[in-house]
C-alpha cells in the first residue's frame, strides 16, 4: 500500500473493472480495491443462498429449488447487444477469450393485453399480426430508408438533415400508425418513453440500425447475446485483463475512505491504517457519497456536487416454468411499452421485471409484468436509486461512474465507461474491431 499508483479504482462493479481493464492496457499502473470480499458491487451473481441471505436474512431457500450452485441470478439484469458497444469493448481487449456466450432466443412484445414475438425475419414480418396488410407496406419502405441510411451518404438522406428533423416528422413521411410507432420505438430502437419523437431522429435511427445489425450478427432469434454463466463473469474477466496488464487488486477492504489535499483533490486511499497514494480515483457512487448524494427529492442540489435521478424498481421471479405466449423459450425480452401501460416509462423483464420506478410500491408498479409470467415460485421486490455524479473531476480528480439504469441492454453502461475513459486518458477510445472475432467465442 506503500507505493505510488497512477489510478486507484474503487468497486469491482462492471464499470469499474472495464476501466481498470483498459487502463491498464493502455500502460497506467492501477490499483483496484472493494470493501466486498467479491467480485461484481452492484453488478454481481448471486448463487441461491446469496439471494436468500440478502432479501429474506437467515430463511434458507426450500429443497424444491434445487442446489443453490445451480443458480447465478443477476442483479443488473442485461443483455448484450450482438453489434452493441460492450461487444467491441470485449474484442478490442481480447476479453472474449476469458468467456462463453449464449445467443438469446428472442424478443417480445406487449400489446393491447398480449405478447407478440418481435420479428426477426422478413417471412415473421410478413406473418406478423402486429401490423396490418397496407400497414406492413409502408413499414417496409421505412425500414429500407433505415437500413439504407448512412450518415456521410448525402444521396441516402431523402433531402432530410437527422440532426434537425425529429423523429416524429421522419415517421409522420411515412404515415405510420400510432401503435406500429409504439412497437418501433420501443421494440426495436429500445426507447424506454416517447421523449426521443421530440428529439433529433439521428439516434433514433442509429438505434434501429444497430438492432437490426445486432439481429443479423448471429442470425438468432434476436439481437442478444448472454454470458453462459451470468454476468457476474464479466467484471473478473477484465479484472483478469487487468491483472494480467500489471493491475493490483486487493478485495474485502474496509473503509477506502478517498483522502484529499488542501485544494480539494484526491491524492490517495486510506484502508486499515494504511494509505496508497494516487494521481486519480475512479469509482461508483457509494464511494464517494458526498459527490453524489442521497436525496429524499429526485432533483439537481444545486449547492452540491451530485444528485439522486431516479429509481429502478425490479421483481425477482422464480418459476417452474417458461413465460406463456414466448414459444418455451429459454431467455427472452419482454418489453412492456408506457403507453400500453399508462406510465412515463416501459417496463422490462428478462427473468426479471423491471422499470424506472414512478413510486414507493414496486409491487403495484411491477403487476402488469409479473402477472404475465403465470404462476411465481418465488419472488423478491427491490427498489434501489440511481446517481449520476455532478463534481468537478479537473478539480478533485475523482472520475464517479453513474449508477445502472432500467435498461435490458449495455449501451448506456458502456456510453458511460467511453466517456469516463476519455476524461481520464484525455484521449478517444476507438472501437473499431473486427466484429468476425466474436463468433468463435459464442456458444449456443
Amino acid at each position: 500500500m506503500d507505493e505510488e499508483y497512477d489510478v486507484i479504482v474503487l468497486g469491482t462493479g462492471l464499470k469499474e473493472c472495464i476501466l481498470s481493464g483498459l487502463l491498464s492496457v493502455n500502460g497506467f499502473k492501477v490499483l483496484h480495491m472493494d470493501r466486498n470480499e467479491y467480485y461484481g458491487g452492484e453488478s454481481s451473481s448471486l448463487s441461491l443462498k446469496q439471494l436468500w441471505q440478502r432479501f429474506r436474512g437467515n430463511d434458507q431457500p426450500p429443497e424444491s429449488l434445487g442446489s443453490s450452485r445451480e443458480y447465478n441470478v443477476d442483479m443488473i439484469p442485461k443483455f448484450m447487444m450482438a453489434n452493441g458497444g460492450l461487444v467491441r469493448v470485449l474484442i478490442h481487449t481480447d476479453v472474449t477469450k476469458y468467456l462463453n456466450f449464449k445467443a438469446v432466443d428472442g424478443s417480445f412484445v406487449y400489446n393491447k393485453g398480449k405478447i407478440y414475438k418481435v420479428p426477426a425475419t422478413d417471412v415473421e414480418a410478413l406473418k406478423s399480426p402486429l401490423m396490418g396488410l397496407f400497414e406492413k407496406r409502408r413499414a417496409r419502405k421505412f425500414f429500407i430508408y433505415v437500413q439504407d441510411y448512412e450518415e456521410n451518404d448525402p444521396k441516402s438522406h431523402e433531402g432530410m438533415d437527422l440532426n434537425k428533423v425529429t423523429s416524429r416528422d421522419l415517421i409522420s413521411k411515412y404515415g405510420l400508425e400510432d401503435d406500429t410507432i409504439d412497437f418501433i420505438g420501443h421494440s426495436l430502437a429500445l426507447h424506454s418513453d416517447d421523449s426521443y419523437l421530440d428529439e433529433p431522429a439521428m439516434e433514433f435511427v442509429k438505434r434501429m440500425k444497430l438492432y437490426a445489425e445486432s439481429l443479423a450478427r448471429f442470425q438468432g432469434g434476436s439481437p442478444y447475446i448472454y454470458p453462459m454463466y451470468g454476468l457476474g463473469e464479466l467484471p473478473q474477466a477484465f479484472a483478469r485483463l487487468s491483472a494480467v496488464y500489471g493491475g493490483t487488486y486487493m478485495l474485502n477492504k474496509p473503509e477506502c475512505k478517498v483522502e484529499f489535499d488542501e485544494n480539494g483533490k484526491a491524492f490517495g486511499v486510506t484502508s486499515e491504517g494504511e494509505t496508497a497514494k494516487c494521481k486519480k480515483v475512479v469509482c461508483d457512487p457509494s464511494y464517494l457519497p458526498d459527490k453524489a448524494p442521497k436525496s429524499e427529492k429526485c432533483e439537481l442540489l444545486l449547492n452540491g456536487t451530485g444528485s439522486k435521478v431516479g429509481k429502478v424498481a425490479r421483481a425477482i421471479c422464480i418459476m417452474s416454468h417458461s413465460i406463456p405466449d414466448t414459444n418455451d423459450s429459454h431467455s427472452v425480452q419482454v418489453i412492456l411499452p408506457q403507453k400500453q401501460l399508462g406510465r412515463k416509462s416501459d417496463m422490462k423483464y428478462i427473468a426479471f421485471v423491471t422499470t424506472e420506478a414512478e413510486t414507493d410500491q414496486p409491487e403495484v408498479e411491477l403487476k402488469r409484468g409479473v402477472d404475465l409470467l403465470g404462476p411465481v415460485d418465488e419472488i423478491f421486490y427491490e427498489t434501489y436509486d440511481r446517481f449520476e455524479p455532478k463534481n468537478d473531476h479537473e478539480v478533485d480528480h475523482c472520475f464517479i461512474s453513474t449508477s445502472y439504469d432500467a435498461t435490458t441492454h449495455f449501451e448506456s453502461t458502456v456510453k458511460n465507461v467511453i466517456a469516463m475513459y476519455s476524461k481520464i486518458t484525455g484521449e478517444e477510445l476507438d472501437l473499431t474491431v473486427d466484429l468476425s472475432a466474436a463468433s468463435a467465442a459464442t456458444g449456443e
